[in-house]
């Protein structure tokens, strides 16, 4: 605290944690992206190894937004109208999870600690978007996801975007212990 005069001071601390927050955002936002990147990748080919079309999980995010018709059993939507949409709805909630991680990294200051904590908490909240996206969303919005196979999906959501999320917010610990964190101006 510092005074400003009779009986009157200033928290500094507050804002700091508000700072510290706000300026992991939009690196996770980014990471979220990337890390979306690789979680996509992965479904393609666990799509393709258990013998369906690599686009089946375009088909099922893009569902969401055009019904039922996107899906394969029905397909009364071809592929050039489902992957735009798929992309654009994934991407944004890879966005979306990124930032709400990227938020939680500059909030909780213990998360900022060591790439092990970082990675590690990452990768729960992968797991615990599992739980939520398989337990609760789809059972009550898109049944359609509950087709997909548990297990490659806790797979997909903990190590393919969890943990990569972490690795990459990771580099922004490296990088400012060098002075040159992403999105701080410094290079």
């Amino acid at each position: 605290m510092q005074a400003l005069g009779k009986h009157r001071y200033l928290t500094t601390t507050s804002v700091e944690i508000r700072s510290e927050s706000g300026s992991w955002i939009l690196p996770g936002a980014m990471m979220g992206i990337a890390a979306g990147g690789v979680f996509l990748i992965f479904e393609m080919i666990a799509a393709g190894i258990m013998g369906q079309s690599a686009f089946e999980p375009f088909r099922m995010i893009a569902a969401v937004i055009l019904g039922e018709g996107a899906l394969p059993a029905h397909s009364t939507i071809g592929l050039p109208a489902v992957v735009p949409v798929a992309l654009a709805i994934h991407y944004a909630l890879s966005a979306f999870y990124g930032a709400v991680f990227g938020a939680a990294v500059g909030a909780i200051g213990t998360l900022r600690s060591g790439h092990v904590a970082l990675v590690g908490a990452a990768s729960v909240f992968g797991f615990v978007l599992w739980l939520a996206n398989f337990g609760a969303i789809a059972p009550a919005l898109f049944p359609w996801f509950l087709m997909a196979d548990p297990a490659v999906q806790f797979i997909a959501h903990t190590l393919f975007f969890g943990t990569p999320l972490g690795l990459m917010l990771g580099s922004r610990l490296r990088g400012g212990q060098r002075g040159t964190r992403l999105g701080s101006g410094k290079v």
